[in-house]
């Protein structure tokens, strides 16, 4: 990982802690992002699990959805696991909350259950070589409805729970909370490859 890429997590509130964990153990520059000016210090973003609304409604005060979102709209790669994943969809079903509506999906909120219906899953991750990967549910919300321009990387009973398009990638679940690190090695090699076209380009 070139040093000068850096990853922002999202630290305004959820478990953005453990995001850092697994991208420091990568040997990624790492950075909590917490105001607009972070946005713009950082090559990349994960938006971690948590209180979506809450989450939604920090993020629209003062400019940082404003900014986040003139980042996307230039390439930034942007990972959204649980809470981030709502905040990504275009649409949340039932709800009208604040979020950054960039990715063709549609959600449902708390899907697979509250708090105490926690589970975890074996499934197998398209691009990901290797035994499959034990994804950890967490109050998830499920994808109910894909456009044509979404990629589904993996799916769980019939339904996807990790989603591309483009340069960004979303997830029901928390890849963070286990030792695997391969998902989040899928979003570094999203980075890279963005970071070298834009080279290229130059």
């Amino acid at each position: 990982m070139p040093d000068r890429i850096t990853t922002g997590v999202l630290a305004l509130q959820g478990a953005f802690s453990k995001h850092i964990q697994m991208l420091n153990s990568l040997g990624c520059n790492t950075l909590e992002v917490r105001t607009a000016s972070d946005i713009l210090s950082v090559d990349a973003m994960i938006i971690p699990g948590g209180e979506s609304t809450t989450m939604g409604k920090l993020l629209e005060s003062g400019s940082m959805a404003l900014t986040l979102l003139e980042q996307i709209e230039k390439g930034m790669p942007l990972f959204g696991t649980c809470a981030g994943m709502i905040l990504l969809a275009k649409k949340i079903s039932g709800s009208e909350q604040p979020h950054l509506a960039v990715m063709d999906i549609e959600v449902q909120r708390n899907a697979y259950g509250r708090q105490k219906e926690s589970f975890e899953a074996e499934f197998t991750v398209k691009r990901i070589p290797g035994p499959p990967f034990n994804g950890v549910f967490i109050r998830a919300p499920r994808i109910e409805t894909v456009s044509p321009a979404i990629e589904v990387l993996a799916e769980f009973e019939n339904t996807p729970v990790l989603v591309r398009q483009g340069n960004i990638m979303a997830s029901s679940f928390h890849p963070e909370l286990t030792n695997d690190s391969r998902i989040h090695e899928l979003f570094i090699s999203i980075v890279e490859d963005k970071l070298r076209r834009t080279r290229e380009t130059a």
